[in-house]
């Protein structure tokens, strides 16, 4: 299945993606025509048909990472959870040095779900015990003790070198936290963005990258931090998502400082895409000024 040993060294854009893509659906055996491109941010994504999305990640050292999200997917189908079906082929597919996963489409367009259904399959996520022939890594958002971090070469020095900061001690903090939920199975990136509704109506989790084991707390800590900094949630959603989850990360003590955590993973995410845009580049500029001075947040634009 392998056509290269080596990674690509060309970014991914559109055009590079693209030529993984059709290689890939020739190996797989899909239509290899005109794929709609729906967006470029840590992956490609592609609608291959009305039937099938296509991911296409940067290159091959993301195939592990690949290979454990057809892992949890096929094992949420086998236990009849709602999540993103991985396509029943042969993949990953390794194609011009990037690795491609194929998933069946939930819906010709976006319908994000509303909050209670976010908070209902979080919960349900939650609830479930991993099994035995599943592995999956320990949640580390920051990255281990002495990896690298991100090249933050896009934003000013000065912000480079205070995010930079503020990463090492986000790193070297975070595991101290006093949580107070069992630690278990995440999702690492739960939020209103990752819950879909497909044609019959129903929620569906999506975004299998970031599954893991660890601290719960870390799956509700957007759908807090969305209400309580950033106003993109009004306050009778954040108490129907208590309501329905059961319990109120607000009410932590840790609560502030897991928020500043999460503000800073979504800020260097975003800092990293800022090469490709002068608008993201200004966005996170602006977040970064905010996080320096604790501005408001409330201006901080969806990415």
């Amino acid at each position: 299945m392998a056509e290269l040993a080596t990674s690509s060294s060309e970014a991914l854009t559109e055009s590079t993606a693209r030529r993984a893509l059709t290689l890939a659906c020739q190996q797989v055996g899909l239509p290899h025509g005109y794929a709609e491109l729906i967006r470029i941010g840590s992956n490609a994504v592609f609608r291959v048909d009305a039937a099938t999305i296509a991911r296409v990640a940067p290159s091959l050292a993301h195939r592990e990472n690949a290979q454990k999200q057809i892992d949890v997917a096929r094992w949420l189908r086998d236990i009849d959870y709602p999540a993103t079906r991985a396509l029943d082929v042969e993949q990953p597919v390794d194609a011009e040095g990037r690795v491609v996963t194929f998933w069946e489409s939930i819906a010709p367009e976006t319908r994000y779900a509303p909050i209670r259904d976010v908070a209902r399959l979080t919960r349900r996520l939650h609830d479930l015990d991993l099994p035995p022939t599943l592995a999956l890594p320990v949640l580390q958002p920051f990255g281990a003790q002495g990896e690298p971090f991100p090249n933050l070469a896009a934003i000013p020095r000065a912000d480079a070198r205070f995010l930079r900061e503020r990463l090492e001690w986000a790193r070297s903090r975070f595991p101290s936290l006093p949580f107070v939920l069992p630690s278990g199975l995440v999702h690492g990136d739960a939020n209103v963005g990752n819950v879909l509704v497909d044609d019959e109506g129903r929620a569906v989790l999506i975004d299998l990258d970031s599954f893991s084991t660890g601290p719960r707390e870390w799956d509700l800590v957007q759908t807090a931090l969305f209400y309580d900094r950033l106003g993109w949630h009004t306050r009778d959603e954040y108490v129907e998502f208590v309501d329905v989850y059961g319990y109120d990360l607000m009410s932590w003590p840790g609560y502030g400082e897991l928020a500043d955590m999460r503000e800073i993973a979504m800020t260097t995410w975003l800092c990293r895409k800022a090469e490709d845009s002068s608008s993201i580049a200004a966005e996170a500029r602006k977040r970064v000024a905010a996080i320096r001075t604790g501005s408001s947040r409330r201006d901080w634009g969806a990415y």
